[in-house]
């Protein structure tokens, strides 16, 4: 005979409560037809008891056992591999032994002692479950067993702790198990922890959204294009890219109060309206000049035309970063905010105290307007030669081309003033492209610009 008595399962299920003792019943049957069966079992962990460890079993009859985890503790004691219980028996021809007679008998090893079966300890239930799920994939077959045990209310409130830890193995297989997705925010929660997995997960699992929950709000909050591209490709007649919160704000003011322009250029192309007002007058160029993020800031320039509008307060995108914090960023930001377009104007009109002042509190020099033109080319293109020669004293880049290739002295010579053409020069400005301007005026204006070198060089 291979084994003198059988388990009857292979595994014993302890359904585990945090903090409290928990135990399993299970029985073993003695296969022998006219002999008793002496029993010793052992558990591989400490922690497990066994109420009767040594026992006998009659002919051809069973005996019930309790496991019990005897110490209670605050997170399961799982293994890798399972705890075990291990079952050693010897044949008891007396049928009749006391407990030290039975302790005895299996504490010297031989031939009269055989290790019949050994059975498999496993945690299982709802709290098991929760400690698994952050800690999943790894233990996936343990976290697998464990919810085998729960209700269909418990695998729901586990669904929604591992929607919020991010965890779509465990999603996909609470969902498997039963776990209902309707009737709670798990999109929401998917959305926030920023996971198109997950979010793909549940609509397919037939998880829908709530159309006041502010979904695109949230995966603007997460930097999430790609979850905002799925939610308005499943959903888009019912999504508006310009839907608004409470305090009347857009997906574009939640991304540029983030700093996240790639999200702000997405809405943008997808409709969104750069130039929207929160209930305090406050645009998204006023968000993100608040928190100084200059990215976001250049962003919204260029999409949108509320650089000068003001909040209910009267305050401009400028005002709100002049009034921030001393950073890295802010003069870059006061610089595109205003002082570029005051140093510009500056430049056109002439006004030599204005260009210093911008120049002190921050402005570039070398900034453009939407065509490319620097301030060196306003006051070229002016005639302004004041202001040419303290640009250039500033750090002005006497050959700086604008998006069509003009550079400052382009600029002069087109508009045919002749003393700042020869200002540029002695400072540098390149003739050689001169000829690929096909204006008259230019061909008039080397001519000059000829004699007048040569009139010196004889001089």
């Amino acid at each position: 005979m291979d084994r003198l008595v059988k388990p009857e399962a292979k595994e014993v299920e302890l359904i585990y409560q945090r903090g409290q003792k928990c135990s399993s019943s299970f029985k073993l049957s003695n296969l022998m037809h006219t002999m008793s069966v002496a029993v010793s079992l052992t558990t591989s962990n400490p922690l497990f008891s066994i109420n009767k460890p040594f026992s006998i079993i009659p002919p051809l009859s069973s005996a019930s056992y309790t496991l019990q985890l005897s110490h209670p503790s605050h997170q399961p004691p799982l293994s890798d591999p399972p705890d075990i219980i291990t079952v050693r028996t010897s044949m008891l021809p007396t049928g009749k032994a006391h407990a030290d007679d039975l302790r005895r008998l299996f504490s010297k090893p031989g031939p009269h002692v055989f290790r019949d079966a050994v059975i498999t300890v496993s945690l299982i239930g709802p709290h098991v479950a929760e400690f698994l799920i952050p800690r999943t994939p790894e233990n996936r077959n343990l976290f697998i067993r464990a919810i085998s045990a729960c209700t269909k209310s418990q695998l729901t409130r586990l669904l929604r702790y591992a929607v919020e830890c991010g965890r779509a193995d465990a999603v996909a297989d609470l969902v498997d198990a039963g776990g209902e997705t309707n009737g709670e925010s798990f999109m929401l929660l998917a959305i926030m922890a920023g996971r198109l997995d997950m979010v793909k997960l549940l609509e397919g699992s037939g998880c829908g959204i709530d159309y006041n929950e502010l979904v695109l709000h949230e995966a603007a909050a997460k930097n999430r294009i790609d979850v905002m591209e799925f939610l308005l490709e499943r959903y888009g007649e019912e999504l508006e890219v310009n839907s608004v919160d409470s305090e009347g704000r857009t997906p574009i003011h939640v991304a540029a109060r983030e700093g996240y322009e790639r999200v702000i250029e997405f809405c943008v192309s997808m409709g969104g309206n750069p130039n929207c007002v929160d209930s305090k007058g406050w645009t998204p160029l006023h968000f993100a000049a608040w928190k100084g993020h200059v990215k976001a800031v250049e962003c919204l320039l260029e999409c949108s035309n509320v650089k000068y509008a003001r909040d209910r307060a009267g305050k401009t995108a400028f005002s709100v970063a002049e009034e921030g914090e001393n950073s890295p960023t802010r003069t870059r930001l006061l610089d595109l905010l205003f002082w570029g377009d005051a140093l510009l104007r500056a430049a056109r009109v002439d006004d030599v105290h204005e260009i210093k002042r911008c120049i002190g509190e921050g402005a570039c020099v070398n900034g453009r307007d939407q065509n490319g033109w620097t301030p060196l080319h306003w006051a070229a293109f002016k005639g302004r030669i004041k202001s040419v020669k303290v640009l250039l004293e500033h750090g002005a880049v006497v050959d700086s081309a604008d998006d069509a290739g003009y550079t400052p002295l382009h600029c002069a010579a087109e508009a045919g003033h002749l003393q700042v053409a020869l200002f540029l020069i002695s400072h540098g400005a390149s003739q050689a492209n001169l000829k690929s301007f096909p204006h008259v005026a230019f061909y008039s204006f080397q001519k000059h610009v000829s004699h007048d070198c040569k009139a010196k060089t004889r001089v």
